[in-house]
């Protein structure tokens, strides 16, 4: 907590202001984003990665994990440590622009809704923008393409928006900023293909840091169903569909989507979560994105909340003799 900015009401606004400027302006040129840096340098590493040697292999992808993780710390450490000696009104700008490049609400609902508009125009319109929201099978047909869509929404809603936000009201500019190196690095390298040894500790880091606020976002999942009236049928999707099997964190905000929309999910040759009560037409899309955008400013109020904690319970240890 102590790398979180020690006035409450700087860090207050670091959260608001940079879930304004989301929802606003969405994601920086690449040129500026550090997560386009952190891609490059993931990739150089991999680049150079022992091959044919299972344990060599694990051994280099523990050292990208530190490297990349470690660099995302330093700078976001060193970036807080200038910004306590800056004006607020550097300090505010400069922090919020630098929070808001780790996670990213707009732009998954804007990916979800690509596939939807798509969808409408056809089955083939609607491969490519699925393509760059989740990995399937390109033969899927229209219920399936639908069932793509709101899977990756829910689980992407923790990726991209709860877990970097509550990081940064736990651990300030350097959680966030390591947080969202780990992720990168899973994204990048956690397949069970050629990649699977070099990858294996980034996934498993992205597991530890994505189990509470995926268990989380469930929770905000059912809270914000409660205004459709569906989230009796939320809760009973997070307490029983949860599939563990297929990792820890998976399955759980899907299987609560699942339950608040009344339909089911399904990955083809792995889990099937939820009961069909409606068909799975792009209507469902339009209320998935409903919940995401609600849990996703719910998550900027919770974060705005603790940061604030955070701040104070800062400022309490400096100010003891």
């Amino acid at each position: 907590m102590v790398f979180v900015p020690h006035d409450w009401r700087l860090a207050l606004a670091t959260v608001v202001l940079a879930g304004l400027v989301d929802v606003a302006l969405g994601e920086p040129p690449n040129a500026l984003h550090p997560v386009v840096w952190m891609g490059r340098l993931i990739g150089a590493l991999e680049r150079v990665r022992p091959r044919g040697r299972p344990d060599a292999e694990f051994a280099f992808g523990v050292l990208i994990v530190a490297v990349t993780a470690g660099a995302a710390f330093a700078a976001g450490l060193t970036l807080t440590l200038v910004l306590e000696h800056a004006p607020w009104w550097v300090a505010l700008p400069v922090g919020a622009g630098v929070l808001k490049t780790t996670f990213s609400l707009r732009g998954l609902v804007r990916a979800g809704r690509e596939v939807q508009r798509a969808l409408t125009a056809g089955t083939e319109a609607a491969r490519a923008p699925l393509a760059a929201l989740v990995s399937r099978s390109p033969d899927l047909d229209p219920p399936r393409i639908v069932s793509a869509t709101v899977e990756s929404l829910a689980e992407n809603l923790t990726d991209s928006v709860v877990s970097p936000l509550l990081c940064y009201a736990l651990f300030g500019l350097p959680g966030a900023l390591a947080y969202r190196a780990i992720n990168t690095m899973d994204a990048m390298l956690g397949y069970r293909d050629e990649r699977e040894y070099v990858g294996k500790a980034a996934a498993r880091c992205d597991d530890a840091a994505n189990w509470v606020p995926t268990r989380i976002t469930g929770v905000l999942l059912v809270a914000v169903s409660a205004v459709r009236g569906t989230a009796g049928p939320a809760w009973w999707g997070f307490r029983t569909q949860h599939q563990p099997q297929y990792g820890p964190n998976k399955t759980l905000a899907i299987a609560t989507m699942a339950g608040s929309l009344g339909v089911q999910l399904q990955k083809p040759g792995a889990y099937v979560l939820g009961e069909a009560t409606r068909p799975l037409t792009t209507d469902v899309i339009d209320d998935a994105v409903w919940r995401v955008w609600a849990a996703g400013g719910a998550t900027v109020a919770l974060a705005a909340v603790l940061a604030v904690m955070s701040a104070r319970s800062v400022a309490r240890e400096l100010r003891k003799p």
